[in-house]
């Protein structure tokens, strides 16, 4: 029985995707639905090649990252005490923070944009980066004396954080956001927001390695800000650009 109950599953996501080519391209719709035998004679004049969506995405992830990159080391680069800063437990926390956001939201990226492919339950994954970035707040704040918490949940680097980060989830969201347009997200506006979050675990990996600001304190305030932002402008690009 489930196994069946997903075959129709999947059939009737296959009929919803013919249905709404048929309306696209040749406008057979009318009160009585789509004709069997225009649906035939659509997929045996249709002569394109099939998209391989996984590597098209997987494109996007990889060429994204490297433009950033690009742009990244164009502009800013490294903070100038890298060689120092790799040594303290602070500094590399943040990139398991970045990278662990980005690999738990790439991890979804492939079921949020096809039809019939909810990912359920496994959006409670993207819970890791938080959660981590919580208890490093918490022993940060049991080690720090309290007059200093302020200093450090201020730090030095915060505008820039809340715009060098969106600036560099420009280029990996547009890639990203022209691949997934070659898919069939059922909720468009989750799909943009999604995008959202990878474009963000690139641009936060490589600010990381130019923020002087190390502490938690001020991790778990700027960079989820930052984050806000783009997945809240993602969210709306989806609802526009990913309808299908």
């Amino acid at each position: 029985m489930p196994l069946m109950f997903c075959c129709l599953n999947t059939k009737c996501a296959f009929m919803d995707v013919c249905e709404f080519v048929l309306r696209d391209r040749i406008g057979v719709l009318g009160s009585d639905g789509v004709k069997t035998e225009d649906l035939i004679t659509l997929m045996a004049q249709d002569t394109r090649r099939p998209v391989n969506l996984s590597l098209l995405l997987a494109g996007a992830v990889l060429g994204g990252a490297v433009l950033a990159a690009m742009a990244f080391f164009a502009t800013i680069g490294f903070r100038h005490d890298i060689a120092q800063a790799v040594e303290t437990v602070r500094f590399i926390f943040k990139f398991v923070v970045t990278l662990t956001l980005l690999a738990t939201a790439v991890s979804l990226l492939g079921a949020t944009v096809r039809p019939g492919r909810d990912p359920g339950a496994r959006r409670w994954v993207l819970l890791a980066a938080p959660v981590l970035l919580l208890a490093a707040t918490a022993m940060e704040l049991s080690v720090t004396p309290s007059q200093l918490w302020l200093d450090k949940l201020v730090g030095h680097n915060a505008l820039h954080c809340l715009t060098i980060i969106p600036a560099l989830s420009l280029l990996p969201g547009f890639l990203l956001f022209v691949a997934m347009r070659q898919g069939a997200p059922e909720h468009p506006g989750l799909a943009g927001a999604l995008a959202g979050l990878i474009s963000v675990g690139i641009a936060a990996t490589l600010y990381a390695s130019n923020c002087f600001d190390d502490s938690p304190l001020f991790v778990v305030i700027w960079y989820p800000l930052a984050t806000l932002i783009v997945t809240a402008v993602g969210y709306v690009a989806g609802r526009r650009f990913l309808r299908w």
